[in-house]
């Protein structure tokens, strides 16, 4: 493979990090392998990076660091206004971009991050082959859950659906959406938006991924059985994670007398969530563990059997990857990002009528998994086995490149 020089977009980006930034940097040092490959990257991402190229270089990378007007930055103190200055960024890297370029030939510019649908990349705007995602963000909380969410989380949906609406109604949204030679949607969800916006090519792909060192020590954990009935939800303790609907399924469902539900994570629902517990009676069987560091967050998980995930809109899931990678069976609803990374041979999918519906299903679940040994050890190994096809950032490097080269041979071939 000749090596193409591609330019890259991402406003988050750092090694060794989870979210945003480790999905900006982890497919560009992949990519850097196969293509010469420029960076468009923020300012502050730039210790880190300096930080891991001098202990680890990388040959065919350039980072170019850029920011928006000086008057934005003290506004983003504490990301305050990081929409808007995202949006005047992308503006500042459309213009580094169309400098470079005049010095360099690029043949294929990628926007990776942020994974956001309803905001522009102005770099659609080059007379080169532009590739769009994935993005994410086109997924919404069933209606007949809001009732559970409080007047806060109900405000909170409301305002996120006006942003979006409004977002779209953006002509430079519309703009990047037409002017992708392909665009990737992160869920079902958001390619039906994308198409609406006017994209011609849409796929669904995950923007997930592990390292083979992480798929390594997450499957090393596979190998230590769960101690006891036990099981765990990981994340921030928000209204749309659907924690309160795990708990009153693991109230309803048929398990030993000692059985446990962990709950890793802190946030604004931890007061409701802990009245639900003493409401339910499972005050002694449920554990709040606050947040963890990394290692113990996963030394926690791998004392459980499964995984309960329930989140009510998500565009990832990176926690199901992981847990799927340690031989966790994940639980979660037929919603989202987790509809596409769980699969019903490796976990449990529930669909989302209504809340009584899913409680109960997430019951028989948990109920399950308690009780069929068997079932348990089949769907860990099938996890542990499609995390590395699927999910290994070591294989979709290639897909990628491979993926590029077909763009600009399509381009130069029209």
């Amino acid at each position: 493979m000749e090596p193409l020089n591609i330019l890259i977009s991402a406003y988050a980006c750092r090694p060794g990090e989870g979210s945003e930034p480790g999905l900006g940097w982890n497919p560009i040092q992949e990519v850097a392998k196969y293509h010469n490959v420029w960076v468009l990257t923020r300012q502050n991402n730039r210790p880190t990076i300096e930080a891991e190229l001098k202990q680890n270089p990388i040959i065919k990378l350039q980072v170019i660091y850029c920011e928006p007007p000086s008057w934005v930055r003290p506004a983003n103190l504490k990301q305050r206004v990081v929409y808007l200055h995202y949006y005047l960024w992308q503006i500042a890297a459309y213009f580094v971009a169309k400098q470079l370029q005049e010095t360099i030939t690029f043949d294929v510019v990628h926007h990776v991050t942020y994974e956001r649908h309803s905001t522009p990349s102005f770099l659609a705007l080059l007379p080169i082959p532009f590739l769009w995602g994935p993005v994410g963000g086109g997924e919404s909380a069933p209606k007949a859950f809001w009732l559970d969410f409080g007047w806060r989380g109900i405000m909170y949906e409301i305002m996120r659906d006006i942003a979006r609406n409004l977002g779209e109604l953006d002509p430079f949204v519309k703009l990047t959406a037409q002017r992708s030679v392909l665009v990737w949607g992160t869920t079902a969800e958001t390619t039906q938006r994308l198409r609406k916006l006017g994209a011609k090519n849409v796929e669904v792909l995950s923007q997930l991924g592990l390292s083979d060192l992480e798929i390594t020590q997450l499957s090393q954990l596979a190998d230590s059985q769960p101690q006891g009935v036990k099981f765990i939800s990981i994340g921030r303790l928000l209204h749309w994670k659907g924690f309160h609907l795990g708990l009153k399924a693991f109230a309803e469902a048929k398990l030993p007398p000692d059985a446990e539900y962990w709950i890793v994570g802190d946030g604004p629902e931890r007061r409701r969530l802990e009245t639900l517990v003493q409401n339910l009676g499972i005050a002694n069987q449920v554990k709040f563990w606050n947040q963890l560091s990394r290692p113990e967050t996963l030394k926690k998980l791998s004392e459980c059997l499964g995984l309960v995930h329930p989140s009510l809109h998500e565009s990832g899931g990176l926690v199901c990857v992981e847990a799927m990678a340690a031989g966790r069976p994940v639980i979660c609803l037929n919603l989202g990002g987790p509809a596409l990374i769980v699969s019903e041979d490796a976990g449990f999918k529930v669909e989302p009528n209504n809340p009584d519906q899913v409680i109960n299903d997430l019951a028989n679940a948990m109920t399950i998994v308690a009780n069929d040994k068997h079932l348990w050890k089949q769907k860990s190994d099938r996890s542990r086995a499609r995390v590395k096809n699927l999910y290994s950032w070591q294989n979709k490097g290639p897909e990628l490149a491979n993926l590029y080269e077909t763009i600009h041979n399509s381009h130069n071939s029209v």
